[in-house]
C-alpha cells in the first residue's frame, strides 16, 4: 500500500490532523515550560521567605508560610501533571495519524505484526501470509492491547458464522464513517504499545492477591480521624505554644507509622502500579464506548456491558476512582511532599485502605470491561482498513451446506493496486477448479488471492474486490511446503503430512474449501503425476470443494472423467519477439502454452 492507493480525502485528513496537532503541541510546550519556571521560583522564593520568617521567631508566621508554600507547590505540581497529560494525549493522537501516513507510504505499521500467532501447522495462516512482517495482520492491525491482538488474531484464524459476520460488518461500517471517534479511541490506548504486558492478567493478579490485605478496624478509624486531629492541634498551637510540641509529637509518630508499614504499602503500590497506573487512559477509552450513540447492535452490546454488576454507574467512573487513588498514593514518590502528607494525615495508609476498599467493592466484576474494549479495538482495526480502502467491498456472506464463492475484480490485498491484476471467478457448475499454466503466470498468486480475501470476508472485514459473495466455510491450504530439521522431516514427508491434513479435513469437516498448489514437488515426475491424480480423485470422492493449481497439463484430462464436477482454468503467456508477456488473467479451459524452455534460455541453457 502507498500514498496513491489511499483515497485522497482520507490521506489529506490524516495530514491535516498532523499539522493541527503539531500547532497545539507547540503552544502547550510553552505553557509547560512556564509552569516549570513557576515551580522553581516557588522553591527559591519560598525558601528565602521561610528563612526570613524563622529569623523573626514568629511560629505562626513560619507555620503559615510553610503550609502556603506546600499548597502552592502542590498546586503547580498538579497543574504540571495536567499539562503533561494533555501533551501526552496530543502526542498519542499525532502518532496515530502519523502511523496511517507511514503505512500508506510503505513503512512498517507501528502496531504488532502478529508473529506470535504464526503456526505452520494451522490449516491456512502460514500459506496465506496471515501473520508476521508484511502480512495481512500487519496491514489490518490497529490493536494496542495484548487482549485485542489475540482477539483479532483469533478472528483471522477461525472463520465466523454468517450472523456474527453480519453484525461485525454493521459495526465496521458505522465506525469507518467516524474517523475522529476511531482515532480518539486509538489515541487513548496508544500507551499500550510501550507497555506490552497483558493488562487484564496483571489487573486480575492485583484483584486476587490476598497478601496485600492489612489493617484492623481501629487502625482504619484512626486513619480517618488523623487529619482532623492534626488540624485541631495546629489550630490550638496558634494560641498555646505547648500544642505545637504535641502536634510535632503526633506528626513524628505518624511518620514512623508510615515507615513501619512501608513494606506493605510498597507491595500494594507495586501490584496496583503494574496494573493500574494507566487506568485513567483506559477509563477514557471506556467512556468513549459508553457515551457513543451506537447504531449497530454489536456496539450497543459492548456499551451496555460496561457497567459493574449491581452498579448504576459506568465502568469508566469506577476505574477513574481507582486511578485517582493511585495518583494520590504516588504523592509519596516526592520525598518532601510525602513526608508532610504522612505527618499530617497518614497519607500512605489512607490511600492504601481506599484502594483495598475499592477492590473489595468492585473486584473481578471489572475484568469483563477489558473484553468489550478489546472487541471494539478489533472492530476499529477493520474499520480503518475499510476507510483507507474505500474502493473495497463488503462481501455478502451466507450460510450454506456447500462452499459458495463468487467474486468480481478480486485482487490480492497485499499487492499494490498499481501492479495487482484483478480477476473474476465463480464457483458454478463445478466443485473443483483445476488451474494450469506457465511458470510465474499467476496460479499461486490467484489461489492466495482467493484464500486471503476469504479470510478477510469471514472475519467481518471488507475484501479487495468489486463484488464478492461467499458462504461461511472452513478453509484448508496446501501451498508452502518445507522440510524441518527440528522435526527431522524431509520435504516429501512434509508434503505427505500436509496433504493428509487436507484430505482428513475435507473428509471429516463438512463445508470445507481447499486450496492446493502444485502437489508432491518432492518426488519424480511420474509419481508426482500419478499421486496428484489420485489425490484429486480422492478429494472429488469425498465431495470436496476447492481449487488445485498444477503444471501437469495431463491432469486437465480429468475434466472429461468428471463433467460438472471438475472445471479447467488457466493462466497463459504471450511470446512476442522472444519476450514473454504475462497478463495474469484467469481464463477458462486448459493451458496450452508453457515457458520453462524460454526461462532456461534466459539463463543460458538451451533445450533442443
Amino acid at each position: 500500500m502507498n500514498g496513491s492507493t489511499m483515497a485522497e480525502h482520507v490521506y489529506n485528513a490524516y495530514q491535516k490532523n498532523i499539522a493541527d496537532t503539531n500547532g497545539r503541541l507547540a503552544v502547550l510546550r510553552k505553557s509547560i515550560n512556564g509552569n516549570s519556571l513557576l515551580r522553581l521560583a516557588t522553591i527559591l522564593c519560598g525558601g528565602a521567605a521561610l528563612f526570613m520568617a524563622v529569623q523573626s521567631e514568629w511560629l505562626w508566621l513560619v507555620m503559615a508560610l510553610f503550609f502556603t508554600i506546600i499548597v502552592l507547590f502542590m498546586g503547580l505540581v498538579w497543574r504540571q501533571s495536567k499539562l503533561e497529560a494533555r501533551k501526552a494525549a496530543l502526542e498519542d493522537f499525532l502518532a496515530v495519524n502519523q502511523n496511517e501516513i507511514d503505512v500508506s507510504n510503505g513503512l512498517p505499521n507501528r502496531y504488532p505484526h502478529g508473529e506470535l500467532f504464526a503456526d505452520s501447522h494451522h490449516p491456512y495462516v502460514s500459506d496465506l501470509d496471515v501473520f508476521g512482517p508484511s502480512s495481512l495482520f500487519a496491514m489490518v492491525n490497529r490493536c494496542a492491547t495484548q487482549l485485542a491482538n489475540r482477539l483479532l488474531g483469533g478472528w483471522l484464524s477461525s472463520p465466523a458464522g454468517a450472523i456474527t459476520i453480519g453484525m461485525r460488518q454493521q459495526t465496521v461500517k458505522e465506525l469507518a464513517g467516524d474517523r475522529d471517534w476511531c482515532q480518539q479511541f486509538q489515541a487513548k490506548l496508544w500507551f499500550n504499545l510501550q507497555h506490552r504486558g497483558d493488562f487484564k492478567a496483571q489487573f486480575d493478579r492485583f484483584l486476587n492477591n490476598e497478601h496485600v490485605v492489612f489493617g484492623n478496624s481501629l487502625m482504619r478509624l484512626y486513619v480517618k480521624v488523623a487529619p482532623w486531629l492534626m488540624a485541631l492541634l495546629i489550630g490550638l498551637a496558634l494560641f498555646e505554644p505547648v500544642f505545637s510540641r504535641i502536634a510535632l509529637f503526633f506528626a513524628l509518630g505518624h511518620f514512623l507509622v508510615a515507615i513501619g508499614y512501608g513494606r506493605k504499602i510498597n507491595l500494594i503500590a507495586g501490584e496496583v502500579g503494574k496494573a493500574g497506573r494507566l487506568l485513567g487512559a483506559f477509563a477514557a477509552s471506556f467512556e468513549l464506548i459508553e457515551t457513543r450513540k451506537w447504531q449497530s447492535q454489536l456496539g450497543q452490546m459492548s456499551a451496555s456491558a460496561l457497567y459493574a454488576e449491581g452498579e448504576t454507574k459506568p465502568v469508566s467512573i469506577v476505574f477513574r476512582e481507582l486511578a485517582v487513588l493511585i495518583d494520590r498514593l504516588d504523592y509519596r514518590l516526592n520525598m518532601l511532599v510525602g513526608a508532610v502528607l504522612n505527618m499530617v494525615a497518614l497519607w500512605d495508609l489512607r490511600q492504601a485502605f481506599a484502594i483495598l476498599d475499592w477492590r473489595k467493592r468492585y473486584g473481578v466484576n471489572m475484568l469483563n470491561a477489558f473484553d468489550s474494549v478489546a472487541e471494539i479495538e478489533a472492530l476499529v482495526s477493520l474499520a480503518t482498513l475499510s476507510r483507507n480502502h474505500p474502493q473495497w467491498a463488503f462481501p455478502e456472506v451466507v450460510e450454506s451446506k456447500k462452499p459458495i464463492v463468487h467474486a468480481q475484480a478480486l485482487a490480492h490485498p497485499l499487492i499494490s493496486p498499481r501492479v495487482a491484476v484483478a480477476n473474476d471467478y465463480s464457483l458454478e457448475n463445478h466443485r473443483v477448479a483445476l488451474i494450469t499454466g506457465s511458470n510465474m503466470a499467476g496460479k499461486s498468486t490467484f489461489l492466495r488471492t482467493v484464500g486471503i480475501n476469504a479470510v478477510l470476508a469471514l472475519c467481518g472485514a471488507p475484501v479487495c474486490a468489486k463484488v464478492m459473495r461467499l458462504s461461511s466455510f472452513h478453509l484448508v491450504t496446501y501451498m508452502r511446503i518445507a522440510d524441518s530439521l527440528n522435526e527431522s522431516t524431509s520435504t516429501f514427508k512434509a508434503e505427505l503430512n500436509r496433504i493428509q491434513l487436507v484430505l482428513q479435513t475435507v473428509k471429516y469437516q463438512p463445508n470445507t474449501f481447499f486450496l492446493v498448489d502444485e502437489m508432491l514437488r518432492g518426488t519424480n515426475s511420474m509419481d508426482k503425476y500419478l499421486g496428484s491424480k489420485a489425490i484429486i480423485k480422492q478429494l472429488i470422492a469425498d465431495d470436496g470443494v476447492g481449487m488445485v493449481a498444477t503444471h501437469d497439463l495431463q491432469l486437465s484430462k480429468l475434466a472429461g472423467e468428471y463433467p460438472g464436477v471438475l472445471a479447467n482454468y488457466h493462466f497463459d503467456i504471450q511470446v512476442k519477439d522472444a519476450e514473454m508477456l504475462f497478463d495474469y488473467k484467469l481464463k477458462s479451459g486448459e493451458c496450452t502454452i508453457f515457458n520453462a524452455s524460454l526461462l532456461l534460455k534466459g539463463i543460458g541453457i538451451n533445450i533442443n
